[in-house]
């Protein structure tokens, strides 16, 4: 915990906030099936420190949902207790990611636990803390339209497409295999989302490049869509309501 206050709690590592916290007392949970959040996606900074979270969460005995090997990572599951999908992964390294036309090759197989836990010493849990290095590697949303999704971030905000399905779409920058993904899996038809209900608050997207961000903003605005200034930057809204702040940093 980096803060406490009032109103929030602020989450993250030494290098600085991953997660915060906000308390909406009385608020309705947000169903599986509206837009929002799908999973934010916390990136370890090596397989051995996803082994020994493995077994830090087996030692508390928290629920895990899933495990998936997508070929460029390594992935495991859960949900908190408002059922906000979390994916706490560990990436194989991205020279070995296959490309295939411009798009990264990902799948969802199998994944091989015993060979991850075989980094560390399973009878005991060193896992005190995060480690440095933790960062988020992607955010997953549901969206009511997937296309209608892919113009506001890839054409409005810039992102490149890495992956396209019927259902889902995966976009990046500077050649990741995902920064945000998006998906229709139980969402499709889904509208505007009740700002009442609990789920996702807000997420930033950083740049360490001025220009990028002013394309982003003239863009938006040539689409009649507000860029509101915040500190660091600006903030807009996507066709579902969710609200992204785009920074320097």
């Amino acid at each position: 915990m980096l803060a406490r206050g009032a109103a929030s709690v602020t989450l993250g590592t030494s290098e600085g906030a991953l997660l915060t916290l906000e308390p909406k007392p009385g608020a309705a949970l947000e169903p599986p099936t509206a837009a929002g959040l799908f999973h934010i996606a916390f990136l370890m900074p090596s397989r051995r420190d996803l082994a020994r979270w493995l077994v830090h969460v087996a030692r508390n005995q928290t629920p895990l949902t899933g495990f998936a090997d997508h070929s460029v990572s390594e992935a495991v599951y859960l949900n908190d207790p408002e059922g906000n999908g979390l994916e706490v992964y560990a990436d194989r390294p991205a020279e070995n990611w296959r490309w295939d036309n411009g798009r990264v090759v990902m799948g969802t197989h199998r994944l091989d636990v015993d060979d991850i836990l075989s980094l560390t010493n399973t009878a005991i849990t060193d896992y005190a803390k995060a480690p440095d290095g933790l960062r988020i590697g992607h955010i997953h949303l549901r969206v009511g339209d997937v296309d209608a999704g892919d113009r506001f971030y890839k054409d409005l905000l810039g992102l490149a497409p890495t992956s396209r399905r019927d259902t889902a779409s995966f976009l990046s920058s500077g050649g990741y295999h995902h920064h945000l993904a998006l998906n229709t899996w139980n969402s499709a038809g889904a509208g505007r989302r009740d700002e009442t209900s609990t789920g996702l608050a807000w997420f930033s997207l950083m740049t360490q490049k001025p220009e990028l961000m002013a394309a982003q903003a003239e863009r938006l605005a040539s689409a009649k869509l507000a860029a509101a200034p915040i500190a660091g930057g600006f903030e807009s809204l996507d066709p579902w309501g969710t609200r992204v702040r785009l920074l320097q940093g």
